[in-house]
């Protein structure tokens, strides 16, 4: 073993006897360390070599079978899965917490208040205390922020790990506040799944170096569709919602990724569900019996449409409600610096409110405020009809169990609890939707429509006991009703006809396709009459996103607004004879990687482009040679093939902007540079426009 010595000077450690000389001398003493040029042994050699080159084996082989990027969106599948189910598990136990301490305090109403109102009020003061902490950007449902992001507009913080902790967190206590706070989980969820896919698309970026196939766009787009296939076990709604809602141009490319990803989400979510003991197979989240022979009769088609332009009519006050009191709350400078400073106490409060309000010794006796979410979509769907079983007491005696009794309760018919329920959860979910923490509000939508149309299926079933027809033996099944309006109502909302699909996948009710359809196309040209924006357009026009297509369905006149007065400067603009001088003065003096070419200052008509590293490369031949050559002697000049007139509008730069994955376009005028539009300058373009709305 060969040894090397390697000297260093220490400190004095020798002084000689100081008492018998007049003066101290220290000396400099040089230690020697023995370092070994060998490698360190380490044990296993011959295993971990072994176990190396099977990894290599197993890698390879999976390589050859699909890319990378296919066991990226597997995983997501399964990551969103394995997060939706453990949310799910852990809402439901704080439910249960929450149900055992309220029965315990039975006979003592003051205690049973107190447990009823503190309990949700504290939990949304601890989501939005422990959201806005740790990341501000996590408070509401995320969805027209990702909706900008997946536009091409970049909005910070809002795909940072930070922002999915805090998301995750403050969304489960939103969750377990219950139905008093009547808010859902899909919005958030989406952004969640959002998060987790950029994360995923930058590991594997790293992996794959210059030779990724996929944009962190495409992953986005296909973490939009996981998510709600992670929390219904519905992918080909799932889907349909990434194309409908998230994404203002769809790439036919992503059809394949978001159907794969979509699909190991939903299963791996049903199959945790089978391995819990929760369900015995895998089925559909909210199972339901209709009869299948003779589902429904065709006059009832008239009703299912008559149901669609209720849906239609009744979103359209909800809508503008919705818009109403978020301005109020914006406009209102009393309320408005109440929430920026104490959003903590806001959430508390209102929530407070809401608890009180659905307080089961008062109003929520006639509002089945008791159930949980699912309790009510579950008792909602029941295909029974519940006023002809409060009247038989064979039937009643044989229901005894059944969740349909919290919507008639002693001295109550079901009407009253329906009419109640629509009444007053309409303002309260309103309400609900000013609260600064994450929180979803597809689910609460989809509720409601059910209770609308359950109110209408036991209106007709008591006016048709026997059912419509006479000649058949069909009686009307209200929970058919339900199950439409649920859909008609939600695709109202959000103007989108994923909801139809997505009622179908919950339920597996097949039975009832057309109806669906039918009012959920009513219903929707109902709401978008006049163009009245979408839930989620209003969100973005009062919150003042960068998102295009919401500003021009709001107003139509925006998509003819040109460019020519948002155009910016080129910045550094290089000459096709600049010399060594100019080019260094460029490099100097500006940070960008690519430099337009023109043919000359005076008549700048634009050549192309070239990179940073082609100027550097540029400035080194010219250092070694005698010659003095000009730029277009040494670099490609790349040539702009993508150029945009002061004419074109808005609307059209940012398509082509979206589709293209253009992050910069020159405006050139009879091929003269006149500036450039970049994501920047289209940000600030959109904002402008939104503020002359």
């Amino acid at each position: 073993m060969e040894q090397v010595y390697v000297s260093y000077p220490s400190l004095d450690e020798n002084k000689r006897h100081g008492a018998q000389q007049a003066g101290t001398q220290s000396e400099t003493t040089q230690d020697k360390l023995i370092i070994s040029n060998e490698r360190p042994w380490k044990p296993w050699r011959s295993a971990r070599s072994r176990i190396r080159g099977w990894a290599i084996r197993v890698q390879n082989a999976m390589l050859c079978l699909a890319g990378l990027e296919w066991y990226c969106y597997a995983a997501l599948g399964v990551l969103m899965a394995l997060m939706s189910f453990v949310m799910d598990l852990t809402v439901a136990k704080l439910l249960r917490a929450h149900h055992w301490l309220y029965s315990c305090l039975e006979g003592h109403k003051l205690l049973q208040f107190l447990c009823w109102t503190l309990y949700p009020a504290c939990l949304c003061a601890l989501s939005t205390s422990f959201s806005h902490s740790i990341c501000p950007q996590s408070a509401g449902s995320g969805l027209p922020e990702m909706r900008a992001i997946l536009s091409g507009v970049q909005l910070p913080d809002y795909l940072s790990l930070s922002n999915l902790f805090a998301k995750l967190v403050g969304l489960i206590c939103t969750l377990s506040a219950g139905s008093s706070v009547f808010l859902g989980k899909v919005g958030p969820f989406v952004h969640l799944s959002n998060m987790v896919g950029a994360y995923l698309h930058r590991m594997y970026a790293s992996a794959c170096g210059t030779k990724q196939r996929r944009t962190q766009g495409d992953m986005l787009v296909v973490a939009s569709a996981v998510g709600v296939a992670s929390c219904f076990g519905a992918p080909i709604s799932g889907v349909l919602f990434s194309i409908e809602v998230m994404g203002s141009h769809y790439s036919v490319r992503d059809y394949c990724p978001c159907f794969f990803a979509a699909v190991c989400g939903a299963l791996s979510y049903r199959l945790l569900a089978v391995c819990s003991g929760e369900q015995e197979t895998v089925n559909a989240l909210f199972k339901t019996r209709f009869p299948t022979e003779i589902p429904y009769q065709p006059p009832e088609i008239l009703f299912f449409a008559l149901l669609g332009l209720l849906c239609g009519a009744v979103s359209c006050v909800y809508l503008f409600s919705h818009r109403w009191i978020l301005r109020f709350v914006r406009a209102n400078k009393l309320i408005s610096r109440f929430i920026a400073t104490e959003k903590t106490l806001y959430s508390g409060f209102v929530a407070f409110l809401l608890a009180l309000v659905t307080f089961p010794y008062s109003a929520g006796s006639s509002m089945a405020s008791q159930l949980t979410m699912r309790q009510l979509i579950c008792s909602l769907l029941e295909s029974t009809q519940w006023n002809s079983i409060s009247h038989n007491a064979t039937l009643l005696e044989e229901s005894q169990q059944s969740l349909w009794q919290e919507w008639s309760p002693p001295g109550s018919s079901v009407y009253k609890t329906l009419g109640c329920f629509l009444i007053i959860k309409l303002w309260l979910l309103v309400l609900a939707c000013t609260l600064p923490l994450p929180a979803g509000y597809f689910m609460p939508v989809f509720i409601y429509g059910a209770a609308l149309g359950r109110f209408l299926g036991e209106g007709l079933a008591y006016l048709f006991p026997n059912g419509i027809s006479p000649d058949t033996l069909s009686v009307i099944n209200p929970g058919g009703y339900a199950l439409v309006g649920a859909a008609a109502f939600a695709g109202a909302v959000t103007h989108t006809l994923s909801p139809a699909l997505c009622a179908l996948e919950m339920t597996g009710q097949s039975t009832h396709v057309v109806p669906i359809l039918i009012a959920t196309l009513i219903s929707n040209a109902v709401s978008r009459s006049k163009h009245q924006p979408s839930f989620y357009d209003g969100i973005s026009l009062i919150k003042k996103l960068p998102h295009l297509p919401s500003l021009i369905r709001a107003c139509p006149k925006l998509s003819s607004v040109q460019i020519g007065r948002f155009v910016a400067p080129a910045g550094a603009v290089l000459q096709r004879g600049e010399k060594m001088a100019g080019v260094q003065n460029v490099l100097n003096n500006s940070t960008e990687s690519q430099f337009p070419v023109v043919d000359t200052h005076e008549s700048p008509t634009l050549l192309g482009t070239v990179t940073r590293d082609q100027l550097q490369a540029f400035l080194l031949e010219i250092q070694t040679e005698v010659l003095c050559k000009s730029l277009e002697d040494v670099c490609h000049i790349k040539p702009a093939t993508l150029q945009l007139s002061p004419e074109t509008t808005v609307k059209q730069v940012h398509c082509i902007m979206s589709v293209v994955r253009e992050q910069r376009v020159f405006v050139t005028e009879n091929g003269k540079l006149c500036g450039l539009i970049t994501w920047k300058e289209m940000k600030s373009m959109i904002e402008e426009l939104a503020e002359e709305i």
